[in-house]
Parts: C-alpha cells; structure tokens; sequence
C-alpha cells in the first residue's frame, strides 16, 4: 500500500492523506502544521488556495467521479 492516498471527492475538494510534502512552484513548502490529511480544492472557488474552504459546497460545484484507465503516454520524440 501507498505511502499516501488521494481521493477525488464527488462534488468536492481533493482529499491527501498520509505521508506527503506540498509545494510551490518554487519548490518551498507549505507549512501543513503537522497534518496528515488536507483537502485539496477542484472547484476553483476556495480563498485559501490550494487548500480547500468548503466554498465548493456553497456554490453548488458538481462534478461526480468515476475512476478509470488512463492511455499509454505517447512515445517522446
């Protein structure tokens, strides 16, 4: 089993729960304050980016996830 497990929340936020780092794109870490699970937002919605605020929920974000197989990645050239 994974060290860290994502979850696609219907109609939500992303869940990551485990061992994990998040980054900026400059590579500095957020300070998680010792969590080891955090809501990710999908919505777009959330002032506290890339956290989730629960704005998905007052907004009426629908989105409802089905898991599936991804292709093969195209070959680089």
């Amino acid at each position: 089993m994974a060290a860290t497990k994502i979850t696609v929340n219907n109609d939500g936020s992303i869940r990551v729960e485990g061992d994990f780092e998040i980054c900026d794109p400059q590579g500095q870490a957020f300070g998680l304050g010792g969590r080891t699970v955090i809501g990710l937002c999908r919505c777009g919605l959330s002032q506290n980016k890339p956290f989730c605020d629960g704005s998905h929920a007052r907004q009426g974000f629908q989105d409802k996830v089905v898991a599936r197989d991804l292709p093969a990645p195209k070959p680089k050239v």
